[in-house]
């Protein structure tokens, strides 16, 4: 009898058009002959056989510090998780954590056809400084290898860019309706890059990360301040800033309840200047007041930006409470965390 009943969900599923819960596709007629078709078994088996038959498959393409993380929360729903990976020592401590991995390179074609088809897709690909292609091989031709491989073969593509499109330098308030207008490498190539999510993949849907940071991520800084180094960049700048851990709420929340072809800021609520963001951690790692540099008339473009960007879209539409929205909230739990 469980055979049929798991006969009977698949079915509907394929004939479907709403949207459960978990993020499938079924019509409201399947999902009363399912219920009533559960009942039939005690309540163990009937939470055992849910699990099974609302298992879902991921692909993850770009399993680094937010990638895993997905992976792990993936894992923890019961879905089937797949990963691609360069690296045949990443690839076994993958399979360890429970995942599925594929070797293979985004800019090598051939190697992604091996990759599954899935009904959720996360590209999270970031630079490898120590490798021989550009940021925009990587990103947009990376990018393009991967759509042509797997793009008809998802339902939900989730592209991760970043908040570098934005050119903004004058501290002006920006959201998805705001010009792209990048002044710098990154920003260009992640804007190019996601008008290829859009033109391969119309549904595509895009998230425009702030800065990332969390736990292992501010060691670096930590010792650069407790060593009194001066800091590159304009002291008085708004500084764009996500935890991980909101940025994968963010991910989550876009792949079920995001709307198709839609992008969402993923930041949190207060950006800081970047003189009260470093101010804020030397005083809770006891390092000196920081100290910085004075701006070069030829200094970089990304030391020139300036701008706020604003969550309301991440939070109204798609409801994401955020654990940190504040850097005050985050940067003391992932010092803590370090540890």
């Amino acid at each position: 009898m469980l055979v049929s009943v798991v006969s009977i969900y698949w079915e509907a599923e394929k004939t479907s058009d709403g949207l459960l819960s978990s993020g499938r596709r079924v019509g409201s007629k399947w999902e009363r002959l399912w219920g009533h078709a559960i009942k039939l078994f005690p309540r163990a088996t009937r939470t055992s056989l849910l699990q099974v038959v609302t298992s879902m498959r991921k692909l993850l393409i770009g399993c680094g510090y937010l990638g895993e993380r997905v992976a792990r929360e993936w894992l923890r729903q019961g879905d089937e998780v797949w990963v691609l990976t360069r690296s045949t020592a990443n690839a076994e401590r993958f399979a360890s954590l429970g995942l599925k991995p594929v070797i293979g390179d985004v800019l090598d074609p051939e190697s992604l056809e091996k990759l599954p088809g899935a009904e959720s897709v996360l590209y999270a690909v970031g630079f490898d400084r120590s490798a021989q292609a550009s940021k925009r091989t990587v990103y947009v031709d990376g990018l393009s290898n991967v759509l042509s491989k797997i793009g008809s073969k998802c339902e939900r593509f989730l592209y991760v860019s970043s908040t570098s499109v934005y050119g903004q330098d004058a501290g002006e308030l920006v959201d998805e309706s705001s010009l792209t207008r990048p002044k710098e490498e990154n920003g260009c190539v992640c804007r190019d890059a996601e008008a290829v999510a859009r033109q391969v993949k119309s549904t595509a849907i895009v998230l425009r990360l702030a800065g990332i940071y969390g736990p292992g991520r501010l060691l670096a800084r930590v010792e650069q301040l407790r060593r009194g180094d001066r800091l590159a960049g304009n002291p008085n700048a708004w500084l764009n800033l996500i935890h991980v851990d909101d940025a994968v709420r963010a991910v989550l929340a876009a792949e079920t309840r995001g709307v198709s072809g839609a992008t969402y800021l993923v930041c949190d609520d207060l950006p800081p200047r970047r003189h009260e963001y470093y101010s804020a951690l030397a005083q809770m790692v006891g390092a000196p007041v920081p100290k910085f540099e004075e701006l070069a008339a030829d200094a970089p473009e990304r030391q020139r930006l300036n701008k706020r960007c604003v969550n309301r879209r991440l939070r109204e539409e798609l409801r994401v409470e955020l654990q940190f929205p504040t850097i005050n909230d985050g940067l003391r739990s992932s010092l803590e965390a370090t540890r």
